[in-house]
């Protein structure tokens, strides 16, 4: 094989057969690949693009008939294995800083981790991946934020993670091991994550005035001081509504 193993540089994105980019993952023991879009194995259950479609299909069915939908032990085994591979890929794209098709596989695993919290037939089907959430929504914010910062939207970051850490925090407690140390762990991330956006980010022309007008006041300089204010209630009021 021409591309020996190295765990620092075991990822990369290749042209497939049919010129398609596909992610390959290079392990001690061989090849993995990935397909970018699409289902993470290039397969189709049921003739649709995931299983996940599949069921949500089968859902709005028995809505618009008025029947009673609920996942069996053999589907939520199906969503649990095509979650997986979703997992797999999206932890791989993260590291690569795609945000956008990380953004899409997480959001894609939240929905089905509420197909399957609220639908699944057995109680252990349904909190069967409820200690993972805190993980897959920081994972989900964290790339949304990392997404908004590539585009300069400091504000959009920040509200984020904010909303994010509200979520992990108003999660229903779980008496699980797994889920706290995923719930604290996330909420720590998610909050370093808040503060390094705010640490960085640069100062609104309001706030360099605010800025210059605590200094003003610091080294008495009164007069000046007066002035920032003036320019400063002038810019508020210059400002659009929130």
């Amino acid at each position: 094989m021409d591309w020996p193993y190295d765990s620092e540089k075991d990822t990369r994105i290749v042209k497939g057969d049919d010129d398609r980019d596909v992610l390959q993952i290079r392990t001690p023991m061989g090849l993995e690949q990935y397909e970018l879009d699409g289902r993470p194995d290039g397969t189709r259950p049921h003739g649709m693009n995931s299983a996940l479609d599949y069921h949500l299909a089968r859902l709005e069915k028995a809505k618009a008939e008025a029947k009673k939908f609920k996942l069996t032990p053999r589907h939520c085994s199906e969503l649990f294995h095509e979650g997986t591979l979703y997992y797999f890929r999206y932890v791989r794209l993260f590291q690569m800083r795609d945000w956008g098709r990380t953004l899409r596989d997480t959001t894609r695993n939240l929905r089905a981790f509420d197909l399957l919290h609220e639908y699944a037939e057995r109680e252990e089907d349904r909190l069967f991946l409820e200690k993972w959430r805190p993980y897959v929504l920081r994972v989900n914010a964290s790339a949304a934020a990392l997404l908004e910062l590539d585009r300069k939207s400091y504000d959009k970051a920040v509200k984020i993670v904010e909303r994010a850490v509200e979520q992990v925090a108003a999660l229903e407690e779980i008496e699980d091991d797994t889920f706290r140390f995923e719930r604290d762990r996330s909420l720590t991330a998610l909050r370093e994550l808040g503060a390094q956006i705010l640490k960085n980010r640069p100062l609104s022309d309001l706030e360099q005035l605010e800025h210059q007008l605590r200094r003003a006041i610091e080294r008495q300089e009164f007069e000046h001081a007066a002035e920032l204010r003036d320019r400063i209630r002038l810019l508020k009021k210059e400002q659009p509504e929130p």
